[in-house]
């Protein structure tokens, strides 16, 4: 990434619709930011030749698919400018699997930002690879969009889990619900499955709920004190915390979760929550690791 380009919003581009949907998104969170779009075209190089076709040389395809990749990258930045007409915005080819490249790009960038799926997608699956493999990998939060931006904004929603380590995905949701002037929503759910079972049938589950609320409060008092002008909203579920979020979704302008996963080697992936909310939410989702932090 370009020095001057340090801090700015990625944008893996692939000629998609729903890479097309993730630039409008992308430049108005840039504009927001005050920071540069960086729109990426990432290409693998791969040379194929379908049977019974002459070869025209490995030189020649990589040029058709490096303009193809061009072309995909100035109707992206059209759709930017049309968002946001003074937006800085620089455009890239770059050599590489598109996971790799990306993940690459978001050492530096602030945020990453990717569609459902792209060109090669089958159209009955969730998420695509791409967006999966880059969330739970990033240097940086990584937002993946579902569909056009809508036209007014609800309130930023965040998942917040019992062991209290998301402190950065907490102040993530806290920047983003102040930089849109939005209320937050924090969400915790009270696994039943902690508890002792014999003791679960005798709970006064509006009392826990309580003293779960105000245990939230109080845990989320320092970032009320420096966001003093987010609206918080606490939401303590039993169990569901995914399908609380996705219901959330609907009318939210974004959702926050962390990724707490690790797989059989100690490799970071992401964790059942994120995992559901970015398949099945109506929003934009960012997935906001742990040792994640902004330039």
């Amino acid at each position: 990434m370009t020095e001057q380009l340090a801090g700015a919003v990625v944008v893996g581009v692939d000629g998609s619709d729903s890479a097309l949907d993730a630039t409008r998104w992308a430049a108005a969170e840039a504009a927001r930011r005050g920071a540069p779009l960086r729109l990426v075209a990432a290409v693998a190089w791969t040379i194929f030749r379908p049977i019974g076709l002459p070869a025209l040389g490995q030189e020649y395809q990589r040029q058709v698919v490096e303009r193809a990749a061009g072309e995909h990258l100035e109707a992206a930045a059209a759709v930017a400018r049309e968002i946001a007409p003074g937006l800085e915005i620089e455009q890239k080819v770059a050599g590489g699997e598109p996971p790799v490249v990306l993940r690459g790009e978001s050492e530096r960038a602030a945020l990453v930002v990717l569609g459902t799926r792209g060109r090669g997608g089958f159209a009955g699956l969730l998420l695509g690879s791409v967006a999966i493999g880059v969330a739970a990998h990033a240097g940086c939060p990584v937002v993946v969009v579902r569909g056009a931006p809508p036209a007014v904004e609800g309130p930023v929603l965040v998942g917040l889990d019992r062991h209290g380590d998301d402190e950065t995905a907490l102040g993530f949701a806290f920047e983003e619900a102040a930089r849109r002037g939005a209320p937050l929503v924090a969400v915790h759910a009270l696994s039943g499955a902690v508890l002792d079972p014999f003791l679960v049938p005798l709970l006064d589950w509006a009392v826990v709920r309580a003293d779960e609320e105000k245990a939230l409060r109080e845990r989320l008092a320092g970032w009320t004190t420096k966001y003093p002008g987010v609206e918080v909203t606490t939401v303590v579920v039993v169990d569901g915390a995914a399908r609380e979020l996705v219901a959330r979704s609907a009318g939210a302008a974004l959702v926050v979760v962390g990724s707490r996963g690790r797989g059989p080697v100690g490799g970071p992936l992401l964790g059942s929550v994120s995992q559901a909310v970015l398949h099945h939410a109506a929003c934009p989702v960012a997935v906001v690791r742990p040792e994640t932090v902004a330039p």
